[in-house]
Order: structure tokens, then C-alpha cells, then sequence
């Protein structure tokens, strides 16, 4: 992982997402009244907002997808690597998870974008550490097995949630660490070029470039 920073709120994000979503919750409690609208109301299932299974939300986050995909240049949070078109699947990761959080299901800045593979592994969880707040050079890339670690010079409390983050996402299964060896190889055999390297798998070009493991044409 490296840091992400959060990119402005879309200008019509308020419309399709946060203002749906803030009246399907209205109506999952019962509020009454409310304007109308096309459709059935939808039914009252608990009396509290907080109560709302995180399974009722109505998914009107995947309507910030496409937003999403460009903001970040379809790179996912946690693996660092770009979510291809057609065969990758991009989903919206709830930082803090709809379970827990109520407030923040229908809001641009607690969103994460991730490949759905990852975003199943984290789960409903509240210590994987926020792409938004990690900092440059607290995961390292091990080249011999193409595994993630703590860089070594980290405080214990954050060498911690280093370790937590990569067992708790997965980041060291066999089919990550073949990602990475892959674009690893096709970089050092001269397939694909930095650039690309860059925009594919920003972590790996940063980190083959903090081990001097460019090529000569790059350095």
C-alpha cells in the first residue's frame, strides 16, 4: 500500500448518491412526511437509524463507480495494482464499515476504491490501516517472494497495524504475490516500460526504484 490521496467530491455526487441514500434511511425508520417520489415508499424495518441492518442500505454507492475509476485512475486502495476494464471488478469500499457507521454509507469521503477480491477480505473491520492516512515507505515489497512486510525503521504500534493490514486484506496470498512478480518480470524484461509500470502498479515502481532494481534506461 502507499498513500492515496482523497480526490475532491464529485459535483453531482450530492444528487445521486447522498441524497437517495439519505431518504431511503429516512424511510427505513419510518419518518414521515416526505416528499414524494417515484415508487413504492420502502417499508419500515427499525426504529433507530443506527439499527439498520448494514444489508438494507440501498446500494446507491456503486452509482460513484465510474467517478471513482478516474479519480483514482482505477487503481485499488489496498493492492495497488490497476483494476483492468471488463475482467477486473470495481467496487466501493466503506472505510468504516456500513455496520458500524450509519452516517457515512452515503458519503464520497468514506469511500474506498477496491477490486472486489480485497474489498470480500476486509470485511467489517476497523484496523486495516486507511490508504488515506498511510505513509510512504511503512510496506516494503520483499523481491525474492514478492511479499509485503513493515519497513523495519517503524514505530511498534504502527509496525503492528502494518502486519494486522497485510494478514487482515490477504496481501501476501499466492495469487497476490504472482501479481506482483508478474508485473515485476514484464518490467525487468523490458515488455512494458516504467511508465506503465507507474500507472499500473505505482507501488512496485516505487519500490524497485527505492531497491535500485530499474533498468539502466530508467535511473
Amino acid at each position: 500500500m502507499i498513500h492515496v490521496n482523497q480526490a475532491p467530491e464529485p459535483k453531482d455526487f450530492n444528487r445521486k448518491v447522498r441524497q437517495p441514500g439519505l431518504r431511503a434511511i429516512a424511510e427505513l425508520v419510518g419518518e414521515r412526511p416526505l416528499p414524494k417520489r417515484r415508487g413504492r415508499p420502502r417499508a419500515k424495518i427499525a426504529e433507530r437509524r443506527e439499527d439498520i441492518p448494514a444489508a438494507e442500505f440501498p446500494d446507491f454507492w456503486t452509482r460513484a463507480i465510474d467517478d471513482m475509476l478516474v479519480a483514482y485512475g482505477r487503481i485499488c486502495a489496498y493492492m495497488c495494482v490497476f483494476i483492468e476494464p471488463v475482467t477486473g471488478v470495481p467496487t466501493v469500499d466503506h472505510m468504516l464499515p456500513k455496520s458500524m457507521v450509519w452516517e457515512l454509507v452515503y458519503e464520497w469521503a468514506n469511500y474506498r476504491l477496491a477490486c472486489s477480491l480485497v474489498n470480500t477480505w476486509k470485511g467489517d473491520v476497523l484496523y486495516v490501516l486507511d490508504p488515506f492516512h498511510v505513509e510512504t515507505g511503512w510496506f516494503e515489497l520483499e523481491l525474492v517472494g514478492f511479499q509485503l512486510k513493515a519497513n523495519d525503521k517503524l514505530q511498534p504500534n504502527i509496525s503492528a497495524l502494518v502486519n494486522r493490514t497485510i494478514t487482515r486484506l490477504r496481501l501476501n496470498d499466492k495469487q497476490c504475490r504472482d501479481l506482483r512478480e508478474y508485473y515485476s518480470a514484464e518490467y525487468w524484461t523490458g515488455r512494458i516500460t516504467h511508465e506503465h509500470l507507474q500507472s499500473r502498479a505505482p507501488f512496485i515502481a516505487m519500490e524497485l526504484r527505492r531497491q535500485g532494481r530499474l533498468r539502466e534506461v530508467d535511473t
